[in-house]
């Protein structure tokens, strides 16, 4: 069988080369079995590619956030064991290849299977996040933009990285969203987060932005490039706890606070369901039609960023 390897180095092809031949061999897995393996194991090689990480030297905590990288995409959780499971039979295999020191799987936790409930952040804990930010620091400033679009719009991570200018009609009070499966989608954006997106704009005017990088909204101001979801991962997990919240917080936590938010505030479950971008709901609207201007009133009425600027 022929393996096609993708978006790595030499030296990886080497490795992965002689993983595979190590479970053919000595483990006897079935082809099948393998090529599951491959397509799981290049998910771990592409997304640590992507951010300048040799596979070889990731941590225990870069791990993690791959694993909510994976959730983030919408894997569900047992496929995400599943790909975790052979995530740590590869690097079990890299120990015993004294290709690496220490196993960095050995306390990589799965996600449980059966329901969960994620975390929710209240008004109050979003509102002391936002104040451990440095707004005297041209960083803390993008910060606050990025936090308020997540949760004002409900975005998932990979649609905040991805964001570009061309998809801001800020004057209309929307974004433009590409979701999963590249599905577009219109999300109704609120005063507050315009605000500190115009804020941000200015300090972003100064930075020198690398070529093929101009259009993405939030960008690096060291490396002039769009923000790492990694990077995003760093970023709420050190505002979080400077604002001495316990809770285990990500950015995806902002979005399914958005939503929750909206729900007790008295919104419309499918204007919701609507704005997240769920498949289900994408389905239902070719014999449902929803009215975009009603779409924006139940937002708008409904979130309390914006109920509590009507109130000042």
């Amino acid at each position: 069988m022929h393996y096609e390897l993708t978006n790595t180095n030499t030296i990886g092809n080497d490795i992965l080369r002689r993983y595979f031949q190590y479970l053919r061999l000595e483990r006897s897995y079935t082809a099948n079995t393998l090529d599951a393996y491959l397509k799981d194991l290049q998910k771990l090689i592409n997304y640590y590619s992507d951010e300048g990480i040799d596979f070889r030297k990731v941590t225990l905590e870069q791990l993690d956030q791959f694993a909510k990288a994976l959730q983030e995409l919408g894997v569900g959780p047992r496929s995400v064991a599943r790909i975790l499971s052979g995530v740590r039979s590869f690097y079990r295999f890299l120990t015993l290849e004294k290709e690496i020191e220490t196993d960095p799987t050995e306390l990589l936790e799965s996600p449980k299977i059966g329901k969960h409930l994620p975390e929710v952040l209240s008004l109050n804990e979003i509102d002391e996040i936002e104040a451990a930010i440095d707004l005297s620091k041209p960083e803390g400033i993008r910060d606050l933009a990025i936090i308020e679009v997540l949760f004002s719009c409900g975005l998932r991570i990979s649609e905040l990285v991805g964001l570009k200018l061309s998809e801001l009609y800020l004057e209309e009070g929307y974004i433009r969203v590409h979701g999963k499966g590249r599905k577009e989608r219109l999300v109704p954006i609120g005063d507050s987060a315009i605000k500190c997106l115009r804020n941000w704009f200015v300090v972003r005017q100064g930075i020198d932005v690398k070529p093929g990088e101009e259009d993405f909204v939030f960008i690096s101001l060291r490396r002039g490039k769009h923000l790492s979801r990694i990077s995003l991962f760093v970023y709420i997990k050190e505002y979080a706890e400077k604002a001495g919240i316990k809770k285990n917080i990500s950015p995806h936590t902002f979005r399914h606070s958005f939503a929750t938010q909206l729900l007790e505030g008295g919104a419309n479950l499918r204007a919701i369901q609507a704005m997240l971008g769920h498949e289900d709901i994408g389905t239902t609207e070719i014999y449902m039609h929803i009215d975009k201007s009603h779409l924006r009133k139940e937002i708008l009425e409904h979130h309390p960023r914006n109920i509590k600027g009507q109130a000042e």
